[in-house]
């Protein structure tokens, strides 16, 4: 037994001392990613505070208000159209107990007046635009806007339109591939590998593994971004706080962050609708802040020097 801890604590020793360097120095083993943007100032949806979610109106004015990338959710209308919704079944944004896939563009109904904010409870956007967004007049609109698709169903067809508009419209170095699910994010690849992409659910466990093992310094990562909700936001929404304060502990490490964004992955942490949830996410390491408050946001940086 001597003899074996004779050769396995110094073995042990050197293994993590090693890791931490690297862990550190990134550089030593791995070239810094270049994507063609890096974003401060994300905006949730559009930025559905201050207008009505993921419509034209919402996107233009985030723009205005000086945002960086735009994310969005798209599903595939009955005709074949991709649409700009975060949800599938339309109830929660139009009254209506409709999916967007069994209708046609055309029939599609308008938002509601007011609609509540997903991530602020009690607090709604209005807007006088209530139409539903085609993504192709979002990529014609905002030629040169980093833009973040979450694809939250494995549709092929779906995918495959997404693709097709990002190369019809060059847009393969700033549009990034989003997704919670592993299996959707491989057919994203399949279908367009050119494009930047995420991390899914699974692959951030993996990552947190990696992590608290010490391999991730010795690991190479396919992915740009690293898109996670800040727990503490979970305070004010639900009632497991035991659960969100562990989740806080294991996932906001600063080290991780850091050494991610050493390697060129830009962290993004949401939904981030406060001063104090905005300094929060910053002071943990993030890159960017996402956020269904464009202005909010664009005063935050402005007032704390962090955007261009």
């Amino acid at each position: 037994m001597s003899s074996f801890l004779y050769f396995i604590l110094p073995a042990l020793g050197g293994y993590t001392l090693t890791s931490l360097y690297l862990l550190k120095n990134p550089h030593v083993l791995h070239r810094r990613k270049r994507t063609a943007f890096y974003c401060t100032h994300i905006s949730h949806r559009g930025g559905c505070g201050e207008r009505i979610e993921s419509t034209m109106e919402a996107f233009t004015h985030a723009v205005e208000q000086g945002t960086q990338m735009l994310e969005l959710d798209c599903h595939l209308t009955n005709d074949g159209h991709v649409v700009v919704s975060h949800d599938e079944n339309l109830r929660r944004q139009t009254g209506h107990d409709v999916t967007v896939s069994s209708l046609k563009l055309q029939d599609l109904p308008l938002y509601k007046e007011r609609l509540e904010v997903t991530f602020y409870s009690g607090r709604f956007s209005s807007g006088a635009d209530r139409r539903f967004a085609l993504l192709e007049d979002v990529f014609r609109k905002f030629p040169e806007t980093p833009i973040s698709i979450e694809v939250k169903e494995n549709n092929h067809q779906l995918i495959e339109k997404i693709s097709d508009l990002v190369k019809r419209y060059n847009r393969e170095e700033i549009t990034v591939w989003a997704s919670v699910k592993s299996s959707i994010m491989e057919e994203c690849r399949r279908t367009n590998d050119s494009m930047p992409y995420s991390f899914t659910m699974s692959r951030g466990v993996v990552l947190l593994l990696l992590y608290y093992s010490g391999l991730l310094p010795f690991v190479p990562l396919g992915e740009s971004l690293l898109q996670f909700y800040l727990p503490h936001i979970f305070n004010r929404q639900y009632v497991f706080i035991v659960l969100v304060c562990f989740n806080c502990r294991v996932t906001m490490r600063k080290s991780l962050f850091k050494h991610l964004a050493a390697r060129g992955i830009q962290v993004h942490l949401f939904v981030c609708n406060k001063d104090e949830d905005i300094k929060a996410a910053f002071e943990l390491g993030a890159t960017g802040v996402m956020s269904d408050y464009p202005a909010l946001l664009s005063n935050y940086l402005s007032r704390n020097r962090r955007q261009d």
